[in-house]
């Protein structure tokens, strides 16, 4: 469980070339009191020789990427940060910068921090940053699809190198971003230039009682919606801008009207993530229960399902649950169907047991 002394960390993923140490050094400039734990590729490692000098500690992970690494290396090197932090060893760091490799999946990061309950209580994902070169980038999402889960996982996604793109190839650039990820913001990055404030602070992954800051974090209008007939799914009437794009990634969003079953609705999605973990990108939810008055925000990365947070009311009249799904290689029908199988099958139980319970007090 976060405390209120947890702190923030910020998960800076982006293809090979595409500008992180560039940022980096920049935001070591306005943020200096940022640990920054690095990892490499290769058994030589050269990317922190190029970062300058700061006043935040510098953990390297190298001879593997983090992906790799993880279990091993990740765990250790934020346990004895923190250690090193709280007995005076280094500076009192405000918050930790994870910087992958260009090939790292960002997920089994995500895992760790969630599940380790030592790191858990002190450590907290503020938000996934990624970095897309505007001169390469299509290119790279098109052959490499590491580089497209990268986006596709992104709480912010930072266009670099635009002063060496053709304005058309920028434009086209930012369409494919869309279609990837429809609700992180996109910002141009020059030289590594930005304000912290617009990565840090991001509470990305940890949405708070707030109605109108979690409606803006669900982001629901932006998705290509999916209409639950009865037989099947199929996609809502749409524009040509939000139909579904042709690739491995898919991003879509899925209403139900009437109240679901709170049980259901996690038993769905954890069967969804026990046998598809790494097809699950991103699960962002605001839910009516059955019996709940107040709406109650999901949120699930992958295999990690984090704990439901019950919103102070509703941000506006909609009364209905709304689901967005970012999946990759995963028949977009297929996790509309195990929703709705889960949540019907509860309201014929809850019907059942209604009728009984009237036909029991007739008979007294």
């Amino acid at each position: 469980m976060h405390t209120t002394a947890s702190l923030p960390v910020t998960l800076l993923t982006g293809f090979l070339g595409s500008g992180k140490t560039t940022l980096l050094n920049r935001l070591l400039r306005e943020a200096p009191l940022t640990a920054v734990v690095m990892n490499e590729f290769g058994a030589v490692a050269l990317d922190h020789q190029l970062l300058e000098q700061t006043r935040g500690p510098l953990a390297l992970l190298s001879g593997g990427c983090v992906c790799c690494e993880v279990q091993g290396a990740l765990a250790p090197t934020l346990k004895n940060l923190w250690m090193a932090r709280e007995g005076g060893q280094v500076p009192r760091f405000e918050r930790v910068v994870i910087e992958t490799t260009g090939i790292a999946d960002p997920g089994p990061v995500l895992a760790s921090l969630a599940g380790e309950r030592w790191l858990a209580a002190r450590y907290r994902l503020d938000g996934i940053v990624t970095t897309v070169d505007a001169q390469f980038g299509l290119d790279q999402l098109a052959a490499h699809f590491e580089a497209q889960r990268q986006v596709a996982m992104a709480d912010r996604l930072l266009v670099t190198k635009t002063d060496l793109a053709a304005p058309a190839q920028v434009e086209a650039l930012h369409a494919r971003l869309r279609a990837l990820n429809p609700a992180a913001p996109v910002l141009t990055v020059l030289h590594g230039a930005i304000e912290p404030a617009q990565l840090f602070g991001l509470r990305a992954h940890r949405p708070d009682g707030e109605p109108q800051r979690a409606q803006n974090w669900l982001a629901y209008e932006r998705y290509r919606p999916l209409r639950l007939g009865p037989t099947a799914p199929s996609p809502a009437a749409q524009s040509p801008a939000t139909q579904a794009p042709h690739g491995r990634i898919r991003a879509f969003s899925l209403r139900f009207e009437q109240p679901l079953d709170a049980l259901a609705v996690r038993s769905a999605l954890e069967m969804l993530v026990a046998f598809r973990p790494r097809n699950l990108l991103r699960m962002k939810a605001i839910v009516h229960y059955v019996g709940h008055e107040r709406p109650v925000v999901l949120h699930g990365v992958q295999d990690v399902l984090y704990a439901p947070v019950e919103l102070d009311a509703w941000p506006d009249a909609d009364r209905s649950s709304r689901f967005v799904f970012i999946v990759a290689d995963l028949d977009e029908a297929l996790v509309a169907r195990l929703l709705h199988d889960f949540t019907a099958a509860a309201g014929v139980l809850q019907a059942v047991a209604s009728s009984q319970r009237a036909s029991a007090g007739a008979k007294l």
